[in-house]
């Protein structure tokens, strides 16, 4: 069923105030040894107690905090899945130059991401990816409102392979588009970006670009062939890297079994879990120009037929150049 997705909630601006500090407790003074010639001669003065041992060091940090999942916080299993999932960001400069971006640039970044998840990985900087769109006509300020001129930049930048889907994530698209993640390729899905970065349904005026990396499965039985169970999460299986396999039996559109794309988009690192048919419903419905955007003065680059022709029931599937599927 398609529901209408919640407004954005705005947090209101508000001075900034100092932050509340904790009292500061003096440290305790240690015991003072006795002056000999002030203190009365006893010969059964209790002697001075030793100091308390130092306290154990803080465990160590290890890495970048886990990836946290949306929506899905009471499902242990989901969660505790995606903290051992999924790419990581090769540096923390990255990830300050991702959060940096402006928000009209969500696509580009996705794409670059997409970039690195390709074997071998192109390695093309970020401002290069944008320079190439701005020098070929595709974008003003980074925005992407074409499906086809991502295709081109891809095969160009990225030396990849780019097949343009239309009709939409669902009916005939559905199982080649599961095969394509299950096969360990990422997928670009433009969508209308939510408060909380998840998909909704707004018309295409909050239109964005997520990059998909993996998919979750819910199925009532696990092929014998090329699966193994994962050794601390009980009923989680993972396909045995350069083993022959059997594909999982993918839950049919519109049965009960669950199916969620492991996704990202560009102002944030965070990994979320997207059901698969509330990214289908968003990414049918992207038909509009933002009127804000269409009145804020700025120039963007926009394909003839508008939103609807650009971006509607589109995707982009990315594979490696030397690929033969």
């Amino acid at each position: 069923m398609i529901s209408p997705c919640s407004p954005p909630v705005e947090p209101p601006a508000s001075p900034q105030t100092p932050v509340p500090q904790a009292p500061i407790t003096p440290l305790p003074v240690p015991p003072s040894v006795p002056n000999v010639a002030f203190s009365p001669p006893s010969s059964l003065q209790a002697p001075i107690p030793p100091p308390p041992p130092p306290l154990p060091p803080p465990p160590a940090v290890r890495g970048l905090a886990p990836p946290h999942v949306f929506g899905l916080e009471k499902s242990q299993l989901l969660k505790e899945a995606l903290e051992k999932a999924g790419p990581v960001p090769r540096s923390r400069d990255d990830v300050k130059r991702l959060l940096k971006l402006h928000k009209d640039r969500c696509g580009l970044v996705a794409l670059w991401m997409a970039g690195t998840l390709l074997a071998p990985p192109s390695g093309i900087p970020l401002e290069r990816l944008e320079q190439m769109a701005m020098e070929r006509g595709y974008t003003a300020q980074g925005e992407m409102f074409s499906v086809a001129d991502m295709g081109k930049l891809a095969r160009e930048a990225l030396g990849c392979q780019a097949e343009q889907l239309h009709g939409g994530l669902g009916g005939p698209n559905r199982a080649p588009v599961l095969q394509h993640l299950v096969s360990g390729h990422p997928l670009l899905i433009p969508y209308d970006e939510d408060f909380n970065h998840e998909p909704c349904q707004r018309k295409g005026h909050k239109a964005h670009w997520a990059v998909s990396t993996g998919v979750l499965l819910g199925v009532r039985a696990v092929p014998s062939l090329g699966y193994s169970e994962d050794p601390e999460l009980p009923g989680l299986f993972h396909p045995v890297p350069n083993t022959l396999r059997q594909p999982p039996a993918l839950p049919e559109e519109g049965s009960p079994g669950a199916v969620y794309l492991l996704s990202k988009q560009g102002k944030s690192w965070h990994y979320q879990l997207w059901d698969y048919d509330q990214v289908r419903d968003s990414n049918l419905q992207l038909t509009d120009f933002s009127p804000s955007r269409a009145a804020d003065g700025q120039v963007y680059v926009v394909p003839a037929g508008g939103v609807r022709a650009g971006l509607c029931g589109q995707a982009l599937l990315l594979r490696p150049g030397d690929s033969s599927h």
